[in-house]
């Protein structure tokens, strides 16, 4: 059971139950839609204005960021990105949880980052509560076209993760993973 002193934010970031219609919830998810109609209405020639628009947006950011629009996330102020982080079209990340992810991880088109999810039981979904647990990117990982990565999953440091896996559990480092569910297949130096 939740700890009713605990605001439905700190609930949500301890992957409890929490309700996302909180009225605090909605005016961070309203500043980030308006940050995020900003970010994907800028041209290519906007660089300058496209970095300041991902530092409002992002927890923290760190340097040469690209991410081609349409971008899309739920908060963005827990989102971590290392250096050189590279997300081309179509990348989402609903970040109903932290979600850190190191130096130099390039992401294909359409790659799906999600720390939330919804209860398995049905008479709880009916509530409107949902959950969200944290996921964790290594450094130096490819991050293959259409992957869906699921809530709670840490990938580690040089892995490369193939075209239209899911992966549901955690993947270690230094191995090439595929599939749904997505599984290790080689190590990378193989």
């Amino acid at each position: 059971m939740s700890d009713p002193s605990k605001t439905e934010k700190q609930k949500m970031l301890a992957g409890e139950l929490y309700l996302a219609s909180d009225a605090e919830l909605q005016a961070e998810s309203q500043r980030a839609l308006r940050l995020l109609r900003l970010y994907n209405q800028t041209t290519e020639t906007e660089g300058d204005k496209r970095l300041q628009t991902l530092q409002a947006l992002f927890g923290a950011i760190g340097k040469k960021p690209q991410i081609v629009p349409p971008f899309h996330c739920d908060y963005g102020s827990h989102i971590t990105i290392g250096d050189r982080f590279y997300m081309n079209y179509g990348g989402v990340i609903l970040d109903c949880n932290k979600v850190h992810i190191g130096n130099d991880v390039l992401c294909a088109p359409y790659v799906q980052i999600y720390a939330a999810y919804h209860p398995t039981n049905p008479t709880v979904r009916l509530t409107g509560r949902e959950l969200a647990a944290p996921i964790r990117i290594g450094n130096n990982v490819w991050i293959g076209g259409g992957v869906i990565i699921c809530p709670g999953v840490t990938i580690g440091d040089n892995t490369t993760i193939g075209a239209g896996s899911v992966v549901t559990k955690d993947i270690p480092a230094n191995v090439v993973a595929v599939g749904n569910p997505c599984r290790v297949l080689r190590s990378v130096n193989e």
